[in-house]
């Protein structure tokens, strides 16, 4: 793990916090050149909830698995634009190239239940939750 300063695509973007250093599951053989892709992630009373904004990706390019020990990857790739030789560009700030998210998921977690939808260019993937079994309360009657 090296403390490099990382320039994703654009050498006048420098990155104080590396993905390296911070996030454990990062894997830096899959390293991410779609820097910017952030997930949202919410616990309700029933399911963890996981949302990414994946504009102009179809749901074919994107993929969502679970590994062993309740590892939840969500990745893909977005392709860069094809040229035209008679197009002259003055600016390309959209990402492109392979993404990768890895999320250990808590006890708790369904992972044999795992939904995944997109719509409108966010992909949403629920985990649903076990229910907890509340111990069973026995009353004693007291003699005496």
């Amino acid at each position: 793990m090296a403390l490099i300063p990382r320039f994703f695509g654009n050498p006048s973007v420098f990155d104080p916090f590396p993905r390296e250093i911070w996030d454990p599951l990062f894997g830096s053989s899959e390293a991410s050149s779609f820097a910017n892709l952030q997930i949202d992630w919410k616990e309700t009373p029933e399911a963890h909830v996981f949302q990414a904004d994946l504009p102009g990706l179809k749901k074919e390019e994107v993929k969502v698995e679970v590994e062993e020990g309740r590892v939840l990857k969500i990745c893909g790739e977005r392709s860069m634009e094809k040229e035209d030789k008679n197009d002259k560009w003055h600016r390309v700030e959209r990402s492109h190239g392979k993404f990768l998210r890895r999320f250990r998921l808590p006890e708790n977690a369904k992972v044999d239940c795992v939904k995944a939808a997109m719509e409108n260019g966010v992909l949403t993937v629920t985990v649903p939750k076990k229910e907890v079994k509340k111990p069973e309360v026995k009353s004693i009657e007291i003699s005496g």
